[in-house]
C-alpha cells in the first residue's frame, strides 16, 4: 500500500497592498528673511471619489477537513479532501458517486449507483497518495445481486453495533450491512420506506433511526435494532410552518444534534429547480410526530440554496452540498438566527458536490497486542481453542473476564482456528488452516457478537491461491496503518504475510518477511511506535525487520532477511535446546521483549517464559533478564502470551490451561505458580480487550 503522510495542501492566502505617499520639500541654502504677510485663505477644493471597499476576509472557521463525494458530468466516481474553506487538498479515483462516511479506523466507506448498487471501503484515505484509485489489492466492496443494493445513497455507520445503515432510493428501503462485510452477500435487514429513501441517521445511544423521505417527511424508527430491525410503523415528522402546514417537499440531507436534540434537513424542492431549496431545523426530535412547526427555516435568492443534497454539522456549522449551484455552502450556528432568505457566511465553487463528511482523528486507543499504559484497565481476555479432536470449545473464541474467574461469552468461528487478534475498534482477526485456509475478519466479536457465529453479513475472509497461505499460525494488526501481519509456518515458503486490513478474498500480500535460512516463524508482533516487527522463530531465535512499514510505503514488495537475530542466553550462552519460541510480545515503554519457548511439543512440563531487556536494538546473544520455568509454573507447550502493560496471560495449550503471571517484568522469575489460572480445552491464542474498546 502506497501511503502519502504529507498530503499536499493548497492553503488560501490573504494578501494586502500598503500604499505609502512620500511628500519632499527643499530649500534654499541662503539666509532665511523675515515671515511675510498671510494671504487669504483658498477655496476649499472638491471632496475626492470615494475608493471602493475592499474584498472581505474568509470567515474564520475552525481549522477541519473534509471528504467531499463528486458526482458531475466530469468527476463522478471521484472524491476531494477539502480543508475548512472548502480548498482542495487532494483528490482520490473511488469509483463511487454517492453518500459517503469515515469509520473509527480512518476507512472511507463510500455508496456508488454508477453502474450497480456499491459500498465501498478505502482504506487509511488520509494516507493514500494525491491521485490515488480503489485497488483490490488493498480496498473491498460490497456489491451484487444478494446485497439487495440498487441506488443506495446516502449511509451512516455505528461504531458501536458495527454496522452501515443505507438508504436505498430506488429500491424503497434502508439496507443494513455488517462493518467488515464483503462482496455479494445478504444484508443483515432491511426495512421497506413508506416513500422513496434519500439519507438517513442512526443514534446509537438512543436506538432510533431517522430516515429523510423525498416524499417531504422523516420517518423515526424507535428501538430499531431492539425490535429486531422490524419496528412498527415509525413516526413521521412532517416540516410545517406556524400554521402547521406542510413546507417541506423533497428531503434529502438529514443531521441529528443529539446534545441539542434537534434535526437539520435540506430539502432539494424540485430538482429541476435551481432556487427552491430550504433548510429547517426541529427541535425535540427525539419524541415529535406529525406536523412540525420548524424552529428556523432558510431559502430564498440570497441563500443559493437549490439542490442542497446532503448536509453536515461541524460544531454549530452547517455545511451544504449545494449540487445545483455547484457549490459548498456554510451557514455558522445554524441553530441561533432568524428565518428568512439568509446568505451564507461562505460559499466555494464546487462542480457538482453530492455528498461530505467530517474527517474526525482516528480513534486513539490501542490495538491489542499494544500495551501503552502500564496501568492499562481490561475488560478481559479473547482465546481460541484448537483441540486435537471436535470438542465443545472447537472453532470458538472464548470470552474471560479479567480475573479469570468465569467465562463470558463465546463466538463460534465455523472454522479449525489457530491464532487471533483484536484491532483498536473491537474486531477480530483469526487464522484458520483447516479444510479452507486463510484469515477471517469479524465485526466486533471484543464487545457485541456474544454467542454469534460467523456470517457473510456482518464478516469477511481473506483466503485463495494468491494469498500464499498454507499453514498460518500467528497473528497481529496495525490499525494505525491499517495492515495485517501473518506468521506462515509452512516448510517450502515460510515468512510473516503483509496484507491491508481492508481487503477481501484471493488477495496477494503487499509485503512478505523472510528470515534468513528460511526459519520459519510461529508468531510476530509488530510495533507500529517503532515500526518494528519481531517474530517469533521456532528454531529457538527471534527475527528483528525495521522500518517494516517505511520500506513498504517505498515499494518494496519482500525483504529476504531480518536486520538482526536475537538469541535468548544464559550468562552469554544460548538456551539449551530444544527451544521452540512460539508466543511474543514486544513492550515499547519498557523497551522489553516477552517471549513463551515450548521446548519439546511432546514434553508437557519444558516450557518457560523470558523476559529481555533493551531488545529494541538487541542482536545476537542476549541474556535473558527474567525467566519463569518448572513444575509450580503449569508451563509445558505456552503457545501464546499477551502482556498489558503490567501483567502477562498465558495461552498454556498442553496443560489446558488460561494463566496470569503479574508484574512480569520486574517478577523474580523462577519456578513460581502463577498468581491466576482457569481451565480451558487447547486454548491456542490469547489476545486482551483494552477497556478502550468498550466506548466503540
Amino acid at each position: 500500500m502506497r501511503l502519502n503522510n504529507n498530503p499536499t495542501q493548497s492553503p488560501l492566502t490573504l494578501s494586502a497592498l500598503s500604499i505609502a505617499l512620500l511628500l519632499g520639500l527643499s530649500a534654499c541654502n541662503g539666509d532665511d528673511g523675515m515671515d511675510g504677510v498671510n494671504g487669504t485663505d483658498g477655496m476649499d477644493g472638491t471632496n475626492g471619489m470615494d475608493g471602493s471597499d475592499g474584498q472581505n476576509g474568509t470567515p474564520g472557521f475552525a481549522a477541519a477537513n473534509f471528504i467531499l463525494s463528486n458526482n458531475g458530468a466530469d468527476n463522478s466516481g471521484t472524491t476531494s479532501v477539502i480543508n475548512q474553506n472548502a480548498a482542495t487538498l487532494k483528490t482520490f479515483t473511488s469509483g463511487n458517486n454517492e453518500g459517503v462516511e469515515i469509520n473509527a479506523l480512518g476507512h472511507m466507506v463510500q455508496a456508488g449507483d454508477v453502474n450497480s448498487g456499491s459500498l465501498r471501503t478505502v482504506c487509511n484515505i488520509m494516507q493514500r497518495a494525491d491521485n490515488d484509485n480503489f485497488d483490490t489489492a488493498i480496498d473491498r466492496e460490497l456489491t451484487g445481486s444478494n446485497t439487495g443494493l440498487v441506488n443506495p445513497k446516502g449511509i451512516h455507520i455505528s461504531e458501536k453495533m458495527g454496522l452501515i445503515f443505507v438508504a436505498d432510493f430506488n429500491a424503497s428501503q434502508i439496507g443494513v450491512y455488517g462493518n467488515q462485510a464483503a462482496g455479494n452477500v445478504a444484508p443483515v435487514a432491511t426495512t421497506m420506506t413508506d416513500a422513496k429513501p434519500w439519507d438517513l441517521f442512526y443514534d446509537e445511544i438512543n436506538d432510533r433511526l431517522f430516515v429523510a423521505l423525498t416524499n417531504g417527511n422523516v420517518s423515526v424508527y424507535d428501538n430499531y435494532i431492539a425490535n429486531d430491525f422490524s419496528p412498527a410503523a415509525p413516526r413521521t415528522i412532517t416540516p410545517s410552518d406556524d400554521a402547521l402546514t406542510q413546507i417541506s417537499v423533497n428531503i434529502h440531507g438529514i443531521v441529528y444534534d443529539a446534545s441539542t436534540d434537534r434535526l437539520v434537513l435540506s430539502d432539494v424542492g424540485s430538482a429541476s429547480d435551481p432556487s427552491d431549496g430550504s433548510i429547517f431545523v426541529i427541535n425535540n426530535a427525539s419524541s415529535v410526530d406529525g406536523n412540525v412547526s420548524v424552529a428556523r427555516s432558510i431559502s430564498g435568492p440570497n441563500s443559493t440554496l437549490g439542490n442542497p443534497v446532503d448536509i453536515i454539522l461541524n460544531g454549530t456549522d452547517l455545511r451544504v452540498a449545494e449540487k445545483s449551484n455547484n457549490a459548498i455552502l456554510v451557514f455558522s450556528n445554524i441553530f441561533s438566527g432568524p428565518s428568512g432568505d439568509i446568505t451564507p457566511d461562505l460559499s466555494t465553487p464546487t462542480t457538482a458536490p453530492e455528498s461530505l463528511v467530517a474527517i474526525k482523528n482516528s480513534f486513539d486507543g490501542q490495538d491489542a497486542s499494544d500495551s501503552i499504559d502500564s496501568n492499562m484497565p481490561i475488560l478481559g481476555v479473547v482465546v481460541s481453542s484448537n483441540p486435537s479432536s471436535v470438542g465443545a470449545t472447537s472453532n470458538m473464541l472464548g470470552s474471560f473476564n479479567a480475573a479469570l474467574t468465569s467465562q463470558q461469552t463465546s463466538y463460534d468461528t465455523s472454522m479449525t482456528q489457530e491464532s487471533m487478534t483484536l484491532d483498536a475498534a473491537g474486531n477480530a482477526y483469526a487464522t484458520y488452516d483447516g479444510n479452507a485456509v486463510g484469515v477471517l475478519i469479524a465485526t466486533k466479536v471484543a464487545t457485541n457478537r456474544a454467542a454469534a457465529t460467523f456470517n457473510t453479513s456482518y464478516d469477511r475472509t481473506i483466503e485463495g491461491a494468491n494469498t500464499g497461505l498454507v499453514s498460518p499460525k500467528g497473528i497481529d494488526v496495525s490499525s494505525a496503518d491499517g495492515l495485517i501481519f501473518v506468521a506462515e509456518n509452512n516448510a517450502t515458503t515460510p515468512g510473516i504475510m503483509i496484507y491491508s486490513s481492508c481487503a477481501s478474498g484471493d488477495v496477494a500480500p503487499l509485503l512478505t518477511l523472510t528470515a534468513s535460512g528460511l526459519a520459519r516463524p510461529w508468531d510476530v508482533d509488530y510495533d507500529a511506535h517503532t515500526d518494528k516487527a519481531f517474530v517469533a522463530l521456532t528454531n529457538g531465535t527471534i527475527a528483528v525487520f525495521d522500518q517494516v512499514v517505511a520500506k513498504m510505503n517505498a515499494g518494496v514488495t519482500s525483504i529476504a532477511a531480518e536486520d538482526r537475530t536475537i538469541t535468548p542466553a544464559m550468562s552469554g550462552l544460548a538456551v539449551v535446546a530444544p527451544s521452540n519460541i512460539h508466543g511474543i510480545d514486544y513492550d515499547s515503554l519498557s523497551d522489553s521483549l516477552i517471549v513463551s519457548d515450548v521446548g519439546s511439543a511432546a514434553d508437557i512440563t519444558d516450557g518457560k517464559i523470558y523476559v529481555l531487556s533493551n531488545a529494541g536494538n538487541a542482536s545476537g546473544l542476549t541474556d535473558i533478564a527474567v525467566s519463569i520455568a518448572g513444575a509450580n509454573t503449569n508451563l509445558g507447550n505456552p503457545v501464546d502470551i499477551m502482556y498489558t502493560g503490567s501483567d502477562l496471560y498465558v495461552a498454556e495449550k498442553s496443560n489446558n490451561l488460561i494463566m496470569r503471571f503479574d508484574d512480569i517484568i520486574s517478577s523474580i522469575g523462577g519456578d513460581i505458580s502463577p498468581d491466576l489460572s482457569i481451565s480451558y480445552t487447547a486454548p491456542e491464542s490469547i489476545v486482551i480487550v483494552p477497556a478502550s474498546m468498550k466506548s466503540q
